[in-house]
């Protein structure tokens, strides 16, 4: 059967299984949305900005598990896309970008709407293509399927010209591809994990600190299992929440820049490290010269590239997180070696004792609304079963202090780009995914207006999300660094002409509520909950002056965290221990 290019693109969709592609029509790529509109298998969510549309497919991917899908035009549409497409390949999530490109005989000759999306997009992508071929359409787009979701997961764009788009071929998907300079290692060497059991076996001290690898890998069963079986404390980056936990015992909180104060006073005094699906960025370790002074470092990730980038491993083990813990877990089973009891008892009073400072503990108030008093009354209103997705900021860093992830892919933000805009655009992404489920943003009035335009998109799909806007009328985490470091200098972080959001809110066609009481946020959230056909734009006016606590500043250490002054002075920490 002979297809247009046009008809073979959503052909391998339709075959790959895709559920929905979201995007934005232009003119080099209505031949596919032509194709598009003559079929009903796959289901185009229509954003109302190409960003959203990468930040939707992103939402969905993190969700799901499965790779998103984008679909753009050429120029701008196209480099509307690269701050979603840098967000997901910072994050390791799997998506598929296709983008219509100028006719072939005019590629390098500045016509309308040309950019060279290969040059544009390829520091920010796992792979990307173009193609100048129709014959090899249907095999490309396999490859980017492929190498989106294997290995270490990323954004793979896939650029048609529209003379490619319009030509006809015989449309044959290939079951798979193999690509001779592509085999990511799945399977961890067994002398390497031999080694990093031994060692975990033989800890006085040790800490399981796993990223969100874990989380992209499956492997959260495994941990749990092995956590377990151990007894040993476990901490998650910011990306790896719900990787384990958060309702257990032997999780000891987020760790880094804003963790709690026991998971980085461990990971700083711990003589083993055994760190899964982790890259060591810079704001969970500190300075890179303190970072965990006394520990021989267990190092488990897909992509060797990242085993000692940042931190030199003593033991490194390439391979799928789930493989290689499932073989951790019958190593340490059949081994005749066995934790060290008296010593893994002291380590958990010592623990202990830092954990009973309560590093997240803030004073609550009858006069104005806390944010972490909100995200709480969300968690507990919730019973912690909700997708909650975030933009960045202090409202981010209170979403992820204080809202227990037990599960894993319900906790949705960009991690390494940190891109505020994100959040409601991601939870589209998620709510058309899992449409009987809770999904709430948490945002702040800075973020929000960044994709505010994807409100109308809601409305149309009828995505009833609960937007939660800690207002606190400043760009809140500026504020705060210009507050600990630049002697209060307020310098353009105040959101001076805010708009009024239940009119603006309204005015999309949902329901807008303002919240300043700390006794109505109960209700609101309540409310918001219960009535699962609208959209709510929760407007809470929180306190201004409300700081994240703990914090590493740039040049310190785990164990120099800057911790909220009725907490303890920062040079008596160590007294605790």
């Amino acid at each position: 059967m002979e297809l247009t290019g046009a008809e073979i693109t959503i052909r391998c969709l339709r075959d790959e299984g895709v559920e929905y592609i979201f995007g934005y029509p232009g003119g080099a790529a209505l031949h596919i949305y032509d194709a598009l509109h003559r079929q009903q298998e796959v289901m185009h969510i229509l954003v109302r900005h190409e960003q959203g549309a990468t930040h939707a497919a992103d939402g969905y991917a993190r969700s799901t598990g499965k790779p998103g899908v984008v679909l753009v035009t050429s120029g701008p549409g196209v480099t509307n896309t690269v701050t979603g497409i840098a967000t997901a390949y910072m994050d390791s999530i799997p998506m598929v970008v296709i983008t219509g490109q100028v006719p072939s005989n005019v590629i390098g000759q500045d016509a309308f709407q040309e950019v060279d999306t290969v040059g544009v997009t390829r520091p920010c992508v796992k792979h990307n293509f173009l193609v100048k071929d129709i014959t090899k359409l249907a095999e490309t787009i396999k490859k980017a399927f492929h190498i989106a979701t294997t290995g270490k997961p990323g954004p793979v764009v896939v650029d048609i010209p529209k003379d490619i788009t319009a030509q006809k071929t015989e449309y044959i998907y290939p079951d798979s591809v193999n690509i001779r300079s592509y085999q990511p290692t799945r399977r961890g060497h067994p002398k390497q994990i031999k080694k990093a059991v031994q060692a975990l076996l033989t800890a006085q001290r040790p800490v399981i600190y796993t990223g969100g690898g874990i989380i992209l890998g499956d492997a959260h069963e495994e941990l749990t299992e092995l956590v377990r079986l151990l007894g040993y404390p476990c901490t998650n980056t910011l990306m790896g929440l719900g990787g384990y936990p958060a309702t257990d015992p032997l999780f000891i909180g987020m760790l880094g820049m804003h963790g709690t104060y026991e998971s980085n006073m461990a990971m700083h005094d711990c003589d083993v490290l055994l760190a899964v699906g982790a890259r060591f960025d810079d704001r969970v370790t500190g300075e890179l010269a303190k970072f965990c002074p006394y520990a021989k470092i267990i190092h488990v990730d897909v992509d060797p590239s990242s085993i000692s980038k940042n931190v030199p491993a003593s033991i490194p083990v390439v391979g799928e997180a789930k493989l290689i813990l499932k073989e951790m877990i019958e190593s340490v089973k059949a081994s005749e070696l066995k934790p060290d009891d008296a010593a893994i008892k002291n380590w958990w009073q010592t623990i202990d004792k830092w954990r009973a400072l309560d590093s997240f503990g803030y004073d609550q108030s009858d006069e104005v609304i806390k944010p972490q008093y909100v995200v709480e009354k969300l968690y507990e209103l919730t019973q912690g079963d909700a997708f909650v997705t975030s933009d960045v900021g202090q409202h981010q860093m209170f979403a992820a202090q204080f809202y227990k992830f037990d599960y894993p892919r319900r906790w949705i933000n960009s991690g390494g780009l940190g891109t505020m805009g994100f959040g409601l655009p991601a939870a589209m992404g998620v709510q058309l995914a899992h449409p009987d489920a809770t999904v709430a943003t948490i945002t702040g009035e800075g973020s929000i207006v960044m994709c505010i335009q994807e409100l109308s998109t809601c409305l149309q799909y009828d995505l009833p999300i609960n937007v939660i806007n800690l207002n606190n009328r400043y760009l809140g985490m500026v504020r705060q660094w210009q507050e600990f470091f630049y002697e209060r200098r307020y310098s353009h972080s105040y959101m001076d002409a805010l708009p009024d959001f239940v009119k603006l809110a309204e005015s999309f066609g949902h329901v807008g509520l303002r919240i300043d009481k700390p006794g109505d946020v109960e209700d609101a959230l309540k409310q918001a909950i219960a009535d699962t056909g609208r959209l709510y734009f929760m407007d809470f006016v929180t306190d201004q002056t409300e700081n994240v606590y703990p914090m590493i500043a740039a040049g310190k250490g785990h164990h120099e965290m800057h911790l909220k002054p009725d907490k303890v002075d920062a040079h008596d920490q160590r007294e605790l221990a």
